[in-house]
């Protein structure tokens, strides 16, 4: 006689495994800019206008001597994806970034067609040296223009006028295939008319990919101490329904909250993050999530620059990354965690997915989907799971549902 053991029982007795590790990724953080914005709240530092404070080429040094030692973490798994984020990863010279790339090349199996992202923002803006990225193996853009209009700009504390973001589209489009630019809206004093402007503006440089973001006032920012007059809730309503409308009939689809893509050029880095892939962070301050078949850790380097110089160059290989935080992710937040990402999709998620990326399967959240369900959150049968309009526009509700109850691991 065979005997069934239900998933429950074994959940009860021992961690979840994984039957397979999910795509990994590389992100590099480089921490400096030339100017703190006011509603920022990034691992990000001014660079005094000597430029003495940002050691680049010991920077460069301890990344690479911080990816030699977190290898063994992730050692024979394939990248599928590069993003060097920010600060403003674009104020280091094209010799800097290819010194990097050619460490990735060395140190892990890079995907033959992986997609390699930098961080730009139009202050920082020459033809030579973008062309100088391209070769260096740049492959894709992501342009921080923020706004079309100069008053919002100021009011942005952003170091670039409307005229060095359109110069800055016309050096990243004739150097690179694959452009994002980053958007915001609700910003200070705009109208619903300023932000169409900016919206339609963005999608008549037909660039692959646009970010619109929700300027939101965060802690720990000039912002959030001194609130700016932003637009109502119901104006900040409409801007995201006519962002939303314009970028559709321009031809790009909204596959995230905030993510909007012609056909075929959504970010694969970012995909990654949402469907609760893996992703290594080198650099002050980077965040990784490795999975290994019995356990899934999250680590955190050190978020100042100079402690972080100091702890990495000093590590021995031998001894691992030198990391302020690591902490294994519990069973019982494993699935939040994946919700709170996945549920960011349009398209949603496959049950398949969440059963290979958290080990569990998914009768583990079996009452919170028929209470998403019965909220009209989100829609589902026996292979997908997708968020409803409602649960879009209500993210933070549907998400509150999937909180994990706090018992003993």
């Amino acid at each position: 006689m065979t005997t069934t053991i239900s998933p429950a029982l074994i959940m009860g007795s021992q961690a979840p495994r994984l039957g397979s590790l999910p795509p990994l990724s590389l992100y590099i953080h480089i921490p400096w800019c030339v100017k703190k914005c006011p509603y920022c709240d990034f691992n990000s530092h001014e660079v005094r206008p000597e430029g003495k404070d940002m050691p680049e080429a010991e920077y460069v040094a301890a990344l690479v001597h911080d990816l030699e030692t977190a290898v063994p973490q992730v050692w024979g798994r394939q990248v599928v994806s590069v993003f060097f984020g920010g600060g403003t990863p674009s104020l280091f010279r094209a010799q800097s970034i290819e010194t990097i790339l050619s460490a990735v090349r060395a140190l892990l199996p890079l995907e033959l067609l992986a997609e390699v992202t930098l961080e730009a923002n139009p202050g920082t803006f020459e033809m030579q040296k973008f062309a100088d990225f391209r070769a260096a193996g740049i492959n894709r853009l992501s342009v921080g223009i923020q706004s079309f209009n100069r008053a919002h700009l100021r009011s942005l504390g952003r170091i670039h006028d409307d005229n060095d973001a359109r110069r800055a589209i016309e050096i990243a489009q004739r150097n690179f295939d694959n452009v994002n630019l980053d958007l915001m809206y609700g910003l200070p004093d705009q109208t619903l008319e300023d932000a169409r402007k900016d919206i339609e503006t963005a999608v008549a440089s037909g660039v692959t990919h646009i970010s619109a973001y929700h300027l939101t006032l965060e802690p720990n920012t000039l912002f959030h101490r001194y609130p700016p007059p932003l637009p109502d809730d119901d104006l900040a309503a409409e801007m995201q329904l006519m962002i939303e409308q314009t970028l559709a009939s321009g031809g790009y689809g909204n596959y995230e909250t905030s993510a909007f893509a012609q056909p075929g050029q959504e970010a694969r880095h970012n995909m990654n993050y949402w469907l609760f892939g893996d992703y290594l962070g080198i650099g002050a301050g980077a965040h990784s999530k490795i999975s290994y078949r019995d356990k899934i850790l999250r680590q955190i380097r050190y978020r100042q620059p100079k402690e972080y110089l100091e702890n990495t160059l000093a590590r021995t290989v031998d001894a691992g990354p030198a990391l302020m935080e690591q902490h294994e992710v519990g069973r019982n937040d494993r699935a939040f965690e994946f919700m709170m990402n996945a549920l960011r999709l349009t398209g949603g998620f496959t049950t398949e997915t969440f059963v290979e990326r958290t080990g569990l399967p998914i009768t583990s959240i079996q009452r919170q989907l028929d209470e998403a369900e019965n909220r009209e959150l989100i829609t589902r049968d026996y292979q997908r799971v997708v968020p409803t309009l409602l649960g879009r526009r209500f993210l933070n509700d549907l998400l509150q549902i999937f909180l994990p109850e706090k018992r003993k691991e």
